[in-house]
């Protein structure tokens, strides 16, 4: 009998500072199917995360991008546009009005258009995680751009 493959999926964590406190319990309660796959989060968040997990005496690995006002959330983008980033796990406050909200705007653009899986809050999250795909060799279908790459800008051209 062949053995069950394990797919490693780069997750990537993003908290507003209210939300914080609940995605560390999302981690915490999800560490069993977290702990197989490599975390990437923007710099609080993930110096969160780890405190909360080094606490309950977990040692876990966590690529810490810049904190999102001082551009994470610009890293992050990028990194879903190179093709590193298979889940974007983002709880965002829509309460209150960020510092940075151009860049959270971006990101979360550029997550749907490389049709990244996204959470923007705990159920979503708790779906995605308990989703059959989420084990699996999955890659999400992109969109063909190549008409808008190769478009013609009329004034460009006279």
């Amino acid at each position: 009998m062949e053995k069950e493959r394990k797919f490693v999926k780069r997750i990537a964590l993003v908290a507003h500072d209210r939300e914080k406190k609940d995605l560390i319990e999302w981690v915490e309660f999800n560490w069993g199917t977290l702990g197989a796959h490599e975390l990437i989060c923007t710099g609080t968040t993930g110096k969160l995360v780890e405190e909360a997990l080094i606490k309950k005496g977990i040692t876990a690995k966590i690529t810490k991008l810049k904190s999102g006002p001082l551009g994470g959330d610009a890293q992050l983008a990028s990194l879903i546009a190179e093709g590193k980033i298979d889940y974007l796990i983002f709880f965002w406050d829509p309460m209150e009005p960020q510092p940075h909200d151009v860049d959270v705007k971006a990101l979360l653009r550029i997550a749907t258009l490389y049709n990244i899986p996204t959470a923007m809050n705990r159920s979503t999250a708790d779906f995605i995680i308990s989703s059959i795909l989420f084990g699996s060799d999955y890659t999400p279908k992109m969109k063909d751009y190549k008409s808008y790459i190769e478009r013609k800008i009329e004034d460009l051209e006279k």
